[in-house]
């Protein structure tokens, strides 16, 4: 007979610490929320603290444990510092939301040096430091962790839409998951990532005005998603029942990939 509950679903994060970054606004609002509301305790990091103040206090008041940590993906003492004040105030993390990033909005040639350190910065190399260092810290303390990093459909597809550091740096993203899942299986620290397609935030909102019109029109399911669509495959990552999931990367793009080009 099984050991398992059938089905072996659960989502209770009661216990566990979580740090999401670019908490402030869009995907990595909502996956904080959703961590707070089954229970893990939740460190907010992003760069505009104030926003990232007000979320605290909306989770705190709602019967959830959230802190506000400044934090710039681009300043490794900052990154670090980060996971050091979250674990001071609740312990371990065994869940890391790698969200933290950044479209260039540019063709590759025009470009300048400080753009191309900058997307490097937060999408890559910031999410490398964060997962080290979240990892290191797992490993010293003997604890299995979670790690989701956010990729993106520009991973499996690039049109030529003036983003094409974007798309590289989230396929690099894919492939440091890859790598790190084989890395750290030894210690139970299962690494995984989302590719989300076209969702409405704030950092599709730019995209958004330069299509005009219905951006909706241009998708074969006429609707554009919204964070909340992504909760249950983030709590799958993240819970029990995908503890032999690891090294992933899940498309999320409502069938986006069959659109015809914008």
């Amino acid at each position: 007979m099984s050991e398992y509950p059938l089905p072996y679903t659960s989502d209770d994060l009661t216990g566990r610490v979580a740090l999401v970054t670019g908490a402030s606004s869009g995907l990595g609002a909502r996956f904080a929320r959703v961590l707070a509301a089954k229970g893990a305790r939740v460190a907010l990091c992003a760069r505009r603290i104030d926003r990232l103040e007000a979320l605290a206090a909306e989770i705190n008041a709602a019967g959830g444990q959230a802190l506000a940590v400044q934090m710039d993906a681009t300043d490794a003492d900052s990154v670090i510092a980060a996971v050091a004040a979250a674990e001071a105030a609740f312990g371990t993390v065994d869940i890391l939301i790698n969200n933290a990033g950044m479209p260039d909005a540019q063709r590759a040639h025009k470009m300048s040096v400080e753009l191309i350190d900058q997307v490097l910065g937060v999408n890559l190399r910031g999410p490398w430091i964060l997962a080290c260092e979240v990892a290191r810290r797992l490993i010293a303390a003997k604890k299995p962790g979670r790690i989701v990093n956010i990729s993106s459909v520009a991973h499996f597809r690039y049109d030529g839409g003036g983003a094409a550091l974007y798309a590289v740096t989230k396929t690099a993203i894919a492939r440091m998951t890859e790598a790190l899942a084989v890395e750290w299986a030894h210690y139970n620290i299962n690494v995984n990532a989302i590719a989300p397609g076209m969702f409405v935030s704030e950092m599709t909102d730019g995209m958004f005005a330069r299509m005009g019109g219905n951006p909706a029109d241009h998708l074969p399911r006429k609707r554009v998603p919204v964070p909340e669509q992504m909760d249950s495959t983030l709590l799958y990552l993240v819970a029990p029942a995908s503890e032999c999931v690891t090294g992933a990367t899940i498309r999320i793009d409502d069938g986006q990939s069959a659109r015809t080009r914008m």
